[in-house]
């Protein structure tokens, strides 16, 4: 017989080639999970905030330009005359309420002099929902009658003068004075500027004025103004007093967190 031929097993079929993964990278990449462990890590480094507090300082005023840059005053106006009123009537109040009413004020009160001349329970009908509205209206009808026995009418563009009207302090009168004609004469410290400036650690006072003396050497007299607009809109969108938004806060990085417990 002759050899056998020596038969050969077929070849395994190759499998194809898995196709290559798609890689991830950009924005895709960064999970929100990743983002708040990255915001607590940052929080959790005191070197992250500097130690001079001038130097805190221009970061936050950066921080606050970036997030904000077109912050204003919150309540509607058209003039000195109506931001004054609307200022006066913000005391203890919401900006949301005063713009609420301040239309149907406007309209029967359009300038000092018919405001002067109000009949008091008329104004405190109108005023009623501000709150304090007997005070108010006693300083609204003062503060009136001191603009036309003292100023001619016109509201004084002094903040000396501001404050010897009824009704009105340093914060009303810088509101007023920046806001209407740009004069930087201090720093407007309200409900959000004392509460902030405090969490940052730019500030250990709680009394408004001490405050603004603390603030205006660290602060540029250019920046006062939008300073203050800046801090007051950072407090009702993100800074929240009763739940501070810190994992997505853009001022994280040079904020002490003075006060509040660590990040979890």
């Amino acid at each position: 017989m002759g050899k056998r031929s020596k038969l050969k097993a077929p070849a395994a079929a190759k499998r194809p080639a898995a196709p290559p993964r798609a890689s991830v990278s950009g924005p895709a990449k960064t999970t929100v999970k990743g983002a708040l462990k990255k915001a607590r890590a940052a929080a959790a480094k005191p070197s992250t905030v500097p130690s001079d507090l001038r130097v805190q300082a221009k970061q936050v005023i950066r921080g606050l330009a970036k997030a904000y840059p077109d912050a204003t005053c919150a309540l509607t106006h058209k003039g000195a005359y109506q931001l004054l009123v609307a200022t006066i009537l913000s005391a203890q109040c919401t900006d949301e309420r005063v713009n609420m009413v301040t239309p149907v004020l406007f309209a029967k009160y359009p300038d000092v002099g018919a405001l002067a001349a109000a009949d008091q329970s008329e104004l405190e009908a109108i005023i009623r929902s501000t709150g304090f509205f007997r005070a108010k209206s006693n300083s609204l009808r003062g503060m009136a009658r001191g603009v036309l026995e003292n100023f001619g009418g016109e509201i004084p563009r002094k903040l000396e003068d501001l404050i010897t009207l009824p009704g009105v302090g340093r914060k009303t009168a810088n509101v007023v004075l920046g806001t209407v004609w740009g004069i930087a004469s201090g720093i407007v410290v309200d409900t959000h500027v004392k509460r902030i400036t405090n969490l940052l650690g730019l500030v250990t006072s709680t009394n408004p004025e001490q405050i603004e003396q603390d603030l205006m050497p660290l602060i540029p007299q250019s920046e006062w103004v939008d300073f203050s607009h800046r801090l007051i809109h950072h407090g009702r969108r993100i800074c929240i007093a009763r739940r501070p938004q810190c994992p997505i806060c853009p001022l994280l990085s040079c904020c002490r967190r003075v006060g509040l417990p660590p990040l979890e």
